[in-house]
């Protein structure tokens, strides 16, 4: 039986292993990967790179409306949201820049890291990369919604107490500790090891005999996890806060149908963003704890078993881990828009539709959009429509 080969998974017969596909340095593994290339190397390439334009693209637009919001902002409770969301579009756009053009080239080299990095350096500086701006979205993101339920159930508290300089205070700290979190690794706490296929290095979840690299794995999911729950449990609570004041509103009057409509578009908006964090971010998060239980590593690929039936399994979790770092990596690309750029160009058509398919009232469907002034009549709008 031969050699079963396609993009990204090898099965292996005879006497093979994953390894002679993927030594750099074995004549074998240039011959095969050279076949590879010609057949779907295309792909791979156009992988990174279309996620990389599409980041790129995405996060400055964002970045840009930022500016020139707080700019136009006296609000000071906007300005902090303000800060906020552009401090994620600012660390996605850093994420997109400094580790895309890292793969890319190593695509373009045939995937082969050592001729790029012959020293190991830019493995570490590249997993660095990934850790501080993997953490640091699910923190912002998790800042975001516990400002957005405070906003939200204790305005009088919020206005009174909520300064731009504890919000900035609060973003430089979220990126000062994740960076010296990532920095563990070169100081001996925790490894960077090339991942399968070669391309990306990251965490090692199966040296357990290397100092602190169990715990330093661990910490990362659970880290994340937690950031997780937090995220949900914000907009949970802020979804159900909303729902119960816009119940209050006398429905009739013009304040309760803009109460209405807006609370439709940020309860649409926040489980948006509950369902984008969840897809991007769980099956990374997951499977680094299923992998650091049963002390195996996606860099592990490359090496010799004398099992077959290891061979196969082990793959296809490197397989997996792959998909699921580009899921997380995709988070980059989906945050600016499921935040800030898809809200007035799609949100409201959402809720027309919405509106409709529910057998809502003519008038209401056809109620002009609200002005900015109108948005502005009362603090508590003002905070929802910042959302």
């Amino acid at each position: 039986m031969m050699p079963s080969v396609r993009c990204g998974f090898t099965e292996v017969s005879n006497h093979s292993s994953v390894d002679t596909m993927w030594d750099p340095n074995n004549s074998k593994s240039e011959k095969v990967n050279a076949t590879k290339a010609a057949d779907c190397g295309s792909v791979s390439v156009a992988f990174p790179l279309t996620m990389m334009i599409t980041g790129i693209v995405g996060n400055s637009l964002a970045l840009l409306l930022v500016y020139n919001s707080y700019r136009k902002k006296e609000n000071k409770r906007k300005k902090s949201f303000l800060l906020c969301i552009g401090s994620l579009a600012l660390t996605d756009l850093f994420g997109q820049l400094l580790t895309s053009p890292i793969v890319v080239s190593v695509y373009l080299s045939n995937r082969q890291w050592d001729r790029i990095d012959p020293s190991g350096k830019l493995c570490a500086f590249f997993g660095v990369c990934m850790t501080m701006f993997g953490l640091c979205p699910l923190f912002l993101a998790s800042t975001m919604a516990v400002e957005r339920t405070l906003a939200i159930r204790t305005p009088h508290w919020y206005s009174n107490n909520m300064r731009t300089a504890i919000t900035k205070m609060a973003l430089t700290s979220i990126w000062g500790c994740v960076l010296v979190f990532a920095l563990l690794p070169i100081v001996g706490v925790g490894e960077y090891t090339l991942q399968w296929p070669g391309t990306w290095c990251f965490i090692s979840t199966g040296d357990g005999q290397i100092t602190g690299n169990t715990f330093f794995a661990s910490i990362f999911a659970i880290l994340g996890i937690c950031s997780l729950i937090v995220t949900f449990a914000c907009n949970a609570v802020t979804i159900k806060a909303l729902v119960s004041r816009c119940k209050a509103k006398p429905a009739a009057s013009q304040s309760g149908k803009q109460w209405e409509r807006l609370t439709v578009e940020t309860v649409i908006q926040l489980m948006g963003i509950m369902c984008v964090l969840f897809a991007c971010w769980s099956p990374l998060l997951i499977m680094m704890l299923k992998m650091i239980s049963t002390q195996t590593s996606s860099h592990q690929c490359k090496q010799t078993s004398s099992s077959l039936l290891q061979n196969v399994e082990l793959q296809k979790d490197c397989n997996f881990f792959l998909t699921a770092i580009r899921l997380a990596s995709l988070n980059q690309i989906l945050d600016p828009w499921v935040y800030l750029l898809l809200r007035e160009i799609l949100l409201r058509k959402f809720c027309q539709v919405a509106n409709a398919v529910s057998s809502c009232s003519m008038e209401r469907n056809k109620e002009t959009p609200i002005s900015a002034d109108s948005k502005q009549q009362t603090a508590d709008m003002g905070m929802i429509q910042k959302q």
